[in-house]
């Protein structure tokens, strides 16, 4: 009424009162009346916001990608904003000026910059896995930005959400992972033969090196066994020798008194054939018939009529008859039969 009008803003609203240019009152979420003909009331808003953004920048090697991701940012210094953008309302609080959407669009300018700035370094293939990368690329370059820190805007939050090629490079792209990953595969294929004739030829390795260790061992059972038989051989050549060498000194000794004991046995005889010798020569001279006489005590019967036929033989020219009778004779020879 009377061009009086009154506006109430919420906390998250810093609010400029102006009358003839020069502000009245200032702060957040003001309620109040003012006169429409000589008033300007400046609303900033202090929430975070969201910017989602969405480029298509070129690589070095002059391919497309789109970018997407989210900027979020809250206005901390409204003061120093309000003396570059006009954030004027009517009395139904809606913005009298298009300086709202310019803030947005210098907001994605800068990030545009920056991210353009990143990928032209990058090849295509390389800036799709660069997700990460680029995302505290985005965040340093706003934070450092000239613009933005003389808007008085505090950066909250930088997201890349993705990173896309064109579809055609996307197919081009698969179809060289998926050679990749096949050629990957067939190179893990052949990696686990190998690796599979590797062991088995590690194990046929295994088996010949024992197999080679078994004959090397039996090959020095072998020997050991010769050369146990060699020593048996030798020792047993030694006892034989030792038993021959004492043999033939037991024969030495043996035939040494063999020789003695003969030596001994002539002795024995000399003397013997001295002491009958000497005493034959007693009777050298002696007739027979005396010896004869003098030891017929001790002579057989037999004997006495031996001597006398012996006698009758030696007179044969002086007898003219001899009569034997069988008596005597069968006496004789039953006296020998009983002897």
């Amino acid at each position: 009424m009377f061009g009086i009008n009154y506006t109430k803003f919420d906390p998250m609203k810093y609010v400029i009162h102006y009358r003839n240019g020069k502000i009245i009152n200032e702060g957040k979420g003001l309620s109040l009346f003012y006169f429409a003909q000589n008033s300007s009331i400046i609303s900033i808003p202090l929430n975070s916001q969201d910017i989602p953004f969405a480029f298509k920048i070129n690589t070095n090697d002059y391919q497309t990608v789109t970018v997407q991701g989210q900027i979020t940012y809250y206005i901390n210094e409204p003061l120093k904003i309000n003396e570059q953008l006009d954030f004027t309302v009517n009395k139904y609080q809606q913005y009298v000026s298009d300086d709202y959407e310019k803030l947005t669009q210098r907001m994605i300018n800068e990030a545009q910059t920056s991210i353009s700035s990143f990928t032209q370094q990058e090849s295509v293939t390389s800036i799709l896995s660069k997700t990460g990368e680029l995302e505290a690329e985005l965040n340093n370059s706003l934070q450092d930005s000239l613009i933005i820190n003389n808007l008085g805007i505090e950066i909250m939050s930088v997201s890349v959400l993705s990173i896309k090629a064109d579809p055609e490079m996307q197919r081009a792209l698969e179809a060289k992972t998926r050679e990749a990953l096949q050629k990957d595969a067939d190179q893990a294929i052949y990696d686990r033969r190998n690796f599979a004739v590797e062991q088995e030829r590690k194990i046929k390795e295994s088996e010949l090196n024992t197999e080679i260790a078994v004959e090397h061992k039996q090959k020095q059972i072998v020997e050991k066994k010769m050369e146990t038989d060699l020593t048996k051989q030798d020792n047993e050549s030694r006892l034989r020798k030792i038993e021959m060498e004492s043999n033939l000194v037991l024969e030495e000794l043996n035939e040494q008194l063999v020789k003695l004991k003969a030596l001994n046995i002539k002795h024995e005889a000399d003397a013997r054939g001295y002491s009958l010798e000497a005493e034959m020569k007693a009777f050298k001279d002696v007739d027979w018939k005396v010896i004869s006489a003098l030891n017929q005590q001790e002579q057989d019967p037999k004997n006495t009529i031996a001597l006398a036929f012996r006698e009758l033989a030696s007179n044969e020219t002086k007898i003219g008859n001899l009569n034997i009778s069988p008596d005597l004779i069968s006496s004789l020879l039953s006296n020998e039969a009983n002897v």
